[in-house]
């Protein structure tokens, strides 16, 4: 069986989602801060007449953020029912993957605080890291996003 990934760039890693979770991807634009907000949102923007809380995928990882550059987008995807925008350094690609190129990640590479990363793809001479974006949020932070005021 074949899956439809969106393929997006972090850090310099590759990372795929399954097609169908994603909204739409947009180019960077303005952000409102929310004060208060958990560490990992980046505050609020207007798309197309709707608030849409925007996280940095970057702090959620753990990772160093960045400048945003001309590649910078946001992925807006439906997380347990909600749309969430997530700034990523710049989307690559839509690829099928096999069932046979993705392996399961390794328990030295993961802990409960990376229980979202569902496999590893093979693709080319490139290692994909898969997510599953209903669990990059934790409940409590899902309760933190939902807080955020419109």
């Amino acid at each position: 069986m074949e899956n439809q990934l969106v393929i997006f760039e972090l850090g310099g890693e590759f990372y795929g989602v399954n097609i169908a979770v994603i909204e739409s991807i947009i180019k960077m634009q303005t952000i409102t801060a929310v004060p208060h907000a958990p560490r990992f949102v980046e505050g609020v923007t207007n798309l197309r007449g709707t608030v849409l809380p925007v996280i940095c995928l970057r702090r959620r990882f753990g990772l160093p953020t960045t400048t945003p550059t001309k590649e910078t987008r946001i992925v807006v995807v439906e997380i347990n029912g909600q749309n969430v925008g997530m700034i990523v350094d710049g989307v690559n690609e839509v690829l099928r993957v096999s069932d046979d190129a993705v392996e399961p990640p390794s328990q030295l590479v993961t802990t409960a605080d990376s229980s979202f990363i569902t496999g590893i793809a093979k693709v080319g001479g490139r290692l994909i890291i898969l997510l599953d974006l209903g669990k990059v949020l934790t409940s409590q932070e899902q309760a933190e996003l939902h807080a955020v005021p419109a």
